[in-house]
This record gives structure tokens, sequence and C-alpha cells, in this order.
């Protein structure tokens, strides 16, 4: 049999896609609590995301979420991550508050644990792809986007989504620029 790359490219990433997955619920999570929700997206969806970023920029004003979006359409595949912000009832002070019951009577204010837990797991997972190797960029934008779409849920308060590409370059890189000239 004679299997040509480009024809094997998109399963090869849905798989990157899946290590990824696998490599942030495994990562070490603040009083072993995982509130992750982790979400693997490709097909029509990506068009779905890229012109949800695009329409946001109305709604913001943040013009980056337009140079985002065209990354999102040269994806085959995009991982997004989200967490709850639920307290970890650790009395750290990391939030501001001397207690967890002090940051709760402030109103609703994240707890500093599950955002740590977050940014680890975007770590293991950029350096599950960075080892198979597939091209990353994490994005703030895509993640807000898919938040915002309801694709994490309502108990979902923080998300960050990695494109994923597997071409001679890597599309996330050289980008062009919103900013005026």
């Amino acid at each position: 049999m004679i299997q040509n790359e480009t024809s094997l490219r998109h399963n090869a990433l849905l798989e990157a896609g899946r290590r990824m997955l696998t490599a942030a619920r495994t990562a070490p999570k603040g009083k072993g609590k995982d509130n992750l929700i982790l979400l693997l997206v490709d097909g029509p969806e990506l068009a779905t995301l890229a012109d949800y970023m695009d329409a946001s920029v109305e709604r913001h004003g943040r013009k980056f979420f337009h140079r985002d979006a065209l990354n999102i359409r040269q994806a085959e595949a995009v991982v997004i991550m989200g967490t709850s912000l639920s307290n970890m009832g650790l009395n750290c002070g990391y939030c501001g508050f001397p207690t967890c019951e002090a940051k709760d009577k402030a109103g609703e204010l994240p707890c500093a644990f599950p955002l740590n837990d977050l940014g680890i797991a975007l770590g293991s997972a950029c350096a599950t792809a960075a080892d198979l190797p597939v091209d990353t960029r994490v994005m703030f934008s895509a993640g807000t986007a898919a938040m915002e779409l309801g694709w994490l849920g309502a108990e979902c308060r923080a998300a960050y989504a990695i494109p994923l590409s597997a071409t001679g370059k890597n599309p996330f890189f050289d980008r062009v620029s919103t900013r005026p000239q």
C-alpha cells in the first residue's frame, strides 16, 4: 500500500489532539481536584468558531480576534480547554483575600488554583504537541469565543484554545498584524 502524507495528515492531527487532551487531563492539579473541561474541535465547527471570533470584534473591540480567526481557519483541529473557578477551600490568600469565605462574600471572584491548573494543563498539552511534532499556538481569543458559544458549558469561566497544524510553514508564527501602521 502507498499512502500520501497529505491524505493522512488530518487523522494524525486528530490523534495529536487526543493525546494533548490526555496530557491535560493527567497534568497535576491543586488539591487533586479536576475542574478541567476539554474539547477537540474539527470540521465545520472550526468555521463557526472563526466566524464568531470575527463578529465579536464589534462586541468587544478586540481587533486581534480577526487575526486569530484567520489562524483558526488555517488549523485542521483545535484543542479547547476551560475550567470552572470553584473555590478550593485552601485559605491560601492567592486571590487577595485572607480566606475563601472572605473571597466568597466579596462576590464572584476566581479561586487562583483552577486557573493555575489550567495553565499547567495547557503547558502539558503543548509539550505533547511539540514532541509529536505539531505546530500550535495558545489563544485566549478562540477560548473566549468557544466559551461564549456555550461549547464548554455554563460552569466554565476561563478558557484557552490551541489550534493545530502540520504544514511546511507554521501558520501561527509569522502572523499578520491587526495594528494600524
